[in-house]
């Protein structure tokens, strides 16, 4: 049967109205935010005040980004960041799929033990105070491995993992390559990372995007500003002023200094968002391929 050809009733019309409306209301709430924020911040920030900037920028200007990638800190912090979701994900990634593989293995004895203890941490942990204790006994304080070490594995991650691999790689093709003499090792890495693609690029993007917006953990471990990354530089900036300041301390008026201030406030906030927003439209595929399998029972 057609299904152009069925009729719609007059409560399949009404239904559609409200879910498009609602859907449209929903987009619009988030992403005129978004729009506003880049409008803003090449806009006179006294036109933004009087409300007339709503829909497009008014008397463009870019002095704001001008500032921001004049400081040095931001360039340090663009570094650190990048240093940090380039070995953090790495790390995260092998040692996600390596583990989540060997769970999926019916005949990797105790994996259900090792599944349990695993799944525990999800739901019990130490807290900050005994984590930070681990973390200052191996040294790692106020270096970049407390910002990798600490997170190198998300037991959800795995769990998805997991699943990919149960439904996608069948015991079969295990035992065809055991009779061609093919080693557990070599086929993890020859047949099974080729075929994982899609679990890969959403592994690569939750990781990615952990590192990159993170700043908790830096806030916690790091006190040496050379070590900064981008989200905590960023942070100081927005809610602490106080790199904000040094940007505009060149100019002499009060309201000048917060005019600037103000569009560096909105600046920062693409600055720091947009690698992530260049990047992922080119994942996507894999991405919602990959969540759609993993959430699959296998």
């Amino acid at each position: 049967m057609n299904l152009s050809t069925i009729k719609r009733t007059k409560e399949d019309k009404i239904f559609d109205v409200i879910n498009i409306s609602l859907l449209t209301i929903m987009l619009l709430a988030i992403l005129y935010p978004l729009y506003f924020i880049v409008i803003a911040s090449v806009s006179n920030p006294d036109r933004i005040f009087a409300g007339d900037v709503w829909l497009y920028p008014l008397e463009v200007t870019f002095e704001g980004y001008t500032r921001i990638f004049q400081d040095g800190k931001i360039w340090i912090g663009y570094k650190n960041t990048i240093i940090y979701t380039v070995i953090g994900t790495i790390l995260n990634v092998s040692l996600t799929l390596t583990a989540a593989y060997a769970l999926s293995r019916k005949d990797f004895y105790g994996r259900n033990f090792f599944m349990i203890m695993f799944v525990f941490t999800m739901f019990f942990s130490g807290g900050l105070i005994p984590t930070y204790l681990i973390v200052q006994n191996l040294g790692m304080v106020n270096t970049m491995w407390a910002m990798i070490i600490p997170k190198a594995v998300a037991i959800w991650n795995i769990i998805v993992a997991r699943t990919f691999f149960q439904a996608t790689i069948p015991n079969e093709m295990l035992e065809a390559a055991k009779v061609d003499g093919c080693s557990n090792t070599k086929f993890f890495l020859k047949i099974v990372l080729p075929l994982s693609k899609p679990i890969i690029a959403v592994m690569v993007l939750f990781y990615a995007v952990g590192h990159w917006n993170s700043y908790f953990d830096a806030l916690v471990y790091l006190n040496n500003e050379s070590l900064y990354p981008l989200q905590l530089i960023l942070r100081n900036i927005l809610i602490q002023n106080e790199a904000a300041a040094t940007m505009v301390s060149d100019l002499d008026s009060v309201a000048a200094q917060q005019r600037i201030a103000d569009l560096i406030k909105y600046g920062v906030i693409i600055v720091g968002s947009l690698p992530l927003l260049i990047v992922y439209p080119f994942i996507q595929k894999y991405f919602v391929q990959g969540v759609m399998i993993g959430g699959i029972k296998g």
